[in-house]
């Protein structure tokens, strides 16, 4: 199984300090974005926008291929700079998606160092759609090029093995067309804990920290993280929890382990977990011990330990976009319909960096941009809308 070759020579750069900070400000100074809009990115001054692009949803077809490149130009161009997809989105066709809009950006006076492009991988990429004889094609893409074992399959979808996960990234930058992503997150690792443990998961996750150590060594990569559904959420004596702390040491072994340096620093920098008025776990339930003598929420976890957020399900699979919960209704009047509501309910939300919206539907990114445009709420009425509901 070979990443395709590159239709076009790969982007040099990544996302850094000086160029995030001057498209913020111009973006600001022309009316695209308002003050706050701009989350910063740990500790390193890189300002990424509090909304982010994200290319799960639609069909597997040219015409949406078409829809999702314009629509990532066109956010990048007008203030957006984070975009978010995945090796297995639309059976790969995000990825190339992805990066036709990055290049139309470009062309447009976008500069790489201002975007900050991050892909995931873990689920099966199954590139030209499911084939018709699953199990032959895993034995021929998948065993055959030693990406990986029938053991190693969980729920039927889902590798977690190094070199499968080193092959997504690949794919990730040859489709993308970047010679460098500045993120990739291993995507769902907790699926394999209902199948073989959380301490077996978690080998098979510190192997694949230390190839993301590794590209990052390579300058393929810049950080990794973990994006998860159940991981992060949910109550500590759930089978599924995984700890943002063990997340933390796993990655500090893999870092001593690559460099040979028991001093090393990790890149584990990125944590994603669904996040919205209906799914607000993430900042109410208290599951986390830090090691700093506390349990804090995953968001203040992450605070603690120097992991930057962002939210997936912003929209609730679309269902928060036709209505908005009681309490987020009442204190967002002059906000044009719910879509734009539930985005600002997650960009207000204290120790969340980056909140992605799906852009299956060019009305989304309408929203997005008119979102973007309006400063998040005080911190004060923020909290408020919690007393109410």
């Amino acid at each position: 199984m070979t990443t395709d070759p590159a239709a076009h020579a790969l982007l040099p750069g990544y996302a850094n300090a000086k160029a995030t900070q001057a498209y913020a400000q111009a973006h600001i100074e022309a009316g695209d974005a308002a003050e706050g809009h701009y989350s910063d990115f740990l500790r390193v001054r890189m300002r990424l926008s509090s909304l982010g692009v994200g290319t799960f949803g639609g069909s597997a077809e040219p015409a949406v291929d078409a829809r999702i490149a314009a629509a990532v130009a066109e956010a990048l161009i007008k203030g957006v700079n984070v975009i978010d997809t995945g090796a297995h989105y639309r059976y790969g066709r995000s990825l190339a998606a992805v990066g036709a809009g990055i290049r139309a950006a470009v062309a447009q006076g976008v500069p790489r160092e201002a975007m900050f492009l991050m892909s995931k991988g873990g689920f099966l990429t199954l590139r030209g759609g499911p084939p018709a004889d699953m199990a032959g094609w895993f034995e021929r893409e998948i065993v055959a090029a030693g990406l990986g074992t029938r053991d190693d399959l969980a729920k039927g979808a889902h590798l977690l093995t190094p070199e499968y996960i080193n092959y997504q990234l690949e794919l990730s930058r040859h489709l993308m067309g970047v010679e460098t992503l500045d993120a990739f997150l291993v995507d769902q690792p907790e699926v394999h804990i209902p199948e073989i443990g959380k301490e077996a998961t978690h080998r098979k996750l510190a192997s694949v920290f230390e190839v993301l150590e590794r590209a990052v060594q390579e300058k393929r990569l810049r950080v990794y993280g973990i994006s998860t559904y159940d991981g992060l959420r949910v109550e500590t004596d759930d089978p599924k929890f995984e700890s943002l702390t063990a997340m933390i040491g796993l990655a500090e072994g893999a870092a001593q382990r690559v460099t040979g340096d028991e001093h090393a620093r990790h890149h584990f920098k990125i944590a994603m977990l669904p996040f919205n008025q209906v799914m607000s776990e993430g900042f109410t339930r208290f599951n986390t011990a830090t090691g700093q003598g506390n349990i804090a929420s995953p968001l203040q976890a992450a605070y603690q330990l120097e992991v930057y957020v962002m939210a997936s399900h912003t929209l609730f699979k679309g269902h928060l976009a036709q209505q908005s919960v009681g309490p987020v209704a009442e204190c967002m009047p002059e906000l044009a319909n719910p879509a734009q509501r539930a985005m600002q309910f997650n960009r207000s939300t204290p120790g969340l960096g980056t909140s992605l919206v799906g852009l299956s539907t060019p009305e989304h990114l309408a929203d997005l941009l008119a979102a973007a445009r309006v400063p998040p709420m005080p911190r004060k009425a923020y909290l408020a809308m919690y007393q109410k509901a």
